[in-house]
C-alpha cells in the first residue's frame, strides 16, 4: 500500500471513531436528559399537589360546591355499603353527607396536612365531627390522585369499615 492509500484508511477510520464518539455522547445526553426530565416531573407532581390542595382546601372551608365538584374525579369512591357519587349533580345534592357527614371537613382540612402515599396519590385523615380534636383517632380518608386531567379528589373512605 502506498503512503496516500495508508493516510485515507487512517482518515477513514478516524472519521468512524470521531461519529461513533458523537452517538455515544448523543446516546449519553439524551439518557441524562430523560432521568431529568423523571425527576423534575416528581418535583412538579409535589408542587402542583400543593397547589391543588391549598385552592380545594379553600374551596371546602368556603363551602364553594361548584370549585370542589370542578377538582373531582367521577365516579366519586365512597365508604363501604354507601353508593358511588355518579356526576357533577349527585355530588352537589350529596356535598353535606361527604364534608359534613362523618367528619367536618372544613373543620379538619384548616389544620389537616396531606400525607404522600406515592408521586400520584395523597390523602387526608380526619377525626369524627363529634371528636375534632382526636388527631389520633382520624379514620375519615378523603383520597386524592394525580389523573391525566391534574390532580383530582378521588374517594372517601372510614378506614374502620
Amino acid at each position: 500500500m502506498r503512503a496516500s492509500e495508508l493516510n485515507s484508511v487512517a482518515s477513514i477510520r478516524a472519521r468512524r471513531a470521531g461519529a461513533l464518539r458523537r452517538r455515544v455522547i448523543r446516546g449519553r445526553t439524551w439518557l441524562a436528559g430523560i432521568l431529568i426530565l423523571l425527576l423534575l416531573s416528581n418535583a412538579f407532581a409535589d408542587t402542583d399537589f400543593s397547589t391543588f390542595w391549598k385552592k380545594f382546601r379553600s374551596a371546602v372551608i368556603a363551602g364553594d360546591k361548584a370549585t370542589v365538584a370542578e377538582m373531582t374525579k367521577f365516579p366519586l369512591s365512597m365508604p363501604y355499603l354507601v353508593r358511588v357519587v355518579k356526576n357533577r349533580a349527585d355530588f352537589l345534592r350529596r356535598y353535606n353527607e361527604i364534608f359534613k357527614g362523618e367528619a367536618n371537613a372544613a373543620q379538619c382540612f384548616a389544620s389537616a396536612e396531606p400525607r404522600k402515599e406515592s408521586g400520584r396519590r395523597y390523602e387526608i385523615y380526619c377525626p369524627f365531627k363529634e371528636t375534632p380534636n382526636d388527631r389520633e383517632n382520624a379514620p375519615i380518608r378523603f383520597e386524592f390522585e394525580l389523573t391525566k386531567g391534574g390532580w383530582r379528589f378521588v374517594g372517601l373512605d372510614n378506614i374502620n369499615e
